[in-house]
């Protein structure tokens, strides 16, 4: 069979253009379709414009802190949505021109069309109905977000709207206990609005160490951040004023201006002609891929969100790169998605790489953890008591660093080195040998020595 490519990705963001780059400059013949903007969630609406957006609600902060350290401001600062989000808008639309300018420059085909499995080597192109012959193929569509099946729920936003609100409402429901929730949450608290946080569980940020959930849940409640644990949402009102009246499952009720639903994310799949390449798919309807990103059909692979596995745009980047160098590159490399770092630009900020102390208790081992809770030095001479937490689980067998976990400024920053370290297979001592930076409170890591007691270490 003759090929027009021997690559064509279906997706243009974060892991689908490292994809197509990497095969391109291995010397392979490379197509790439996107049906909305180059660049993906991440760039468009997602990580890249939510830390914007993060950063600037920190200046509430930093002006109020300032006062401490003997600044007077002329007059109370003045904050404009418009401007900021106008300012956002014109990064993103650098950030997406730059990635369509990489794809062009290593002569990857980029085709502004939704794209269409027709068979295994065969993409269909909806924008005019052509066919494209693919030796191999990549999906990496991403996902979307959801909302439950609530009646109103067509009367809240989501996460792609919320970048684009054309004000700021005064009071404000976000419906979630996610990243996208507790970013948000305190992203509008600091800009001045109401904000109330629902979400079913008992904690935010299932999958966390217990500890990090609890201090962070302080801090949002320390913030004026409204936490309705253990509900959900049952039914939305309009009403002619525009306002949102708000029914809960536990028989409350409310008034807002705006419904946030931040409840998860699906991949996207549906309309894809999956069944007509015949790639299987898990009941969420996540592509089913094996170590190498490979679907069950050999010449077919899927990277990021679509494939549901570690759902973090540095992960779908890693795992393209891998597809190209191993199907173009004569690599074989397998990207370990046990040791990767995260972080929450919540405020303050969480960040954790490894094992929760549950992890561990589920796995059966003994382990030690060592915690610190501290006033950070920066705090000393502001009105915030914002506390820094940080928690290092240790196994007590090898005294390997199983899992580290942060909450406070800067933790994104400080855990992407503690994610070196523990790659590394780096142990409690190599920490403590470690001399300090001082004064930090990154130090507080490699200074850490008493153990906090375990019960049961190892078992229930």
């Amino acid at each position: 069979m003759d090929f027009d490519v021997d690559l064509f990705v279906i997706g243009a963001g974060s892991g689908g253009v490292r994809a197509a780059r990497i095969a391109a400059s291995h010397g392979a013949r490379v197509g790439v379709a996107e049906e909305y903007r180059i660049g993906g969630t991440c760039v468009v609406r997602g990580c890249v414009p939510k830390k914007l957006l993060v950063l600037a609600s920190r200046f509430a902060d930093a002006f109020d802190d300032a006062a401490g350290y003997g600044w007077t401001l002329p007059k109370a600062p003045e904050f404009s949505w418009t401007a900021l989000r106008e300012a956002k808008d014109k990064e993103i639309a650098r950030l997406t021109g730059v990635y369509e300018a990489n794809l062009h420059r290593f002569k990857v085909q980029v085709y502004q069309s939704r794209a269409i499995l027709r068979d295994a080597h065969t993409v269909e192109l909806t924008s005019d109905g052509s066919l494209i012959k693919a030796r191999n193929i990549l999906v990496a569509t991403g996902g979307h977000p959801v909302a439950p099946h609530i009646p109103g729920a067509e009367l809240a936003i989501s996460s792609n709207e919320a970048f684009d609100l054309p004000q700021l409402p005064s009071r404000m429901l976000i419906a979630g206990g996610g990243y996208i929730a507790l970013e948000f949450a305190c992203m509008f608290r600091r800009l001045g609005v109401h904000v109330t946080l629902v979400h079913r569980g008992e904690k935010v940020l299932r999958g966390f160490d217990d500890d990090l959930r609890d201090e962070l849940m302080l801090s949002l409640a320390a913030e004026g951040i409204t936490l309705k644990m253990n509900d959900a949402v049952a039914s939305i009102e309009g009403a002619a004023d525009g306002e949102k009246s708000v029914s809960y499952v536990s028989g409350d009720s409310d008034t807002f201006d705006l419904v946030f639903f931040a409840t998860g994310r699906t991949p996207n799949t549906s309309g894809l002609g999956l069944d007509a390449a015949g790639i299987a798919v898990r009941d969420d309807g996540a592509i089913l891929v094996d170590d190498h990103s490979r679907t069950n059909v050999p010449n077919i692979f899927a990277v990021g969100d679509v494939t549901n596995r570690v759902n973090l745009t540095p992960v779908a980047i890693r795992e393209g790169h891998a597809v190209a160098d191993n199907l173009f590159g004569g690599m074989n490399r397998v990207l370990d998605h046990s040791v990767v770092a995260t972080a929450v630009f919540s405020t303050p900020e969480i960040a954790t790489v490894g094992l929760t102390e549950q992890d561990a208790r589920d796995q059966m081992m003994a382990f030690d953890i060592y915690t610190a809770k501290f006033r950070s030095l920066k705090h000393v001479l502001t009105r915030r008591q914002e506390r820094t937490f940080m928690k290092l689980i240790v196994d007590a067998t090898t005294d390997k660093v199983l899992g580290v976990h942060l909450m406070g400024e800067d933790s994104g920053e400080m855990i992407q080195l503690a994610a070196v370290a523990m790659g590394m297979g780096a142990t409690k001592a190599d920490f403590d040998r470690t001399v300090a930076v001082h004064p930090t409170a990154a130090e507080e890591l490699v200074t850490l020595r008493e153990r906090v007691h375990v019960p049961n270490p190892g078992g229930a």
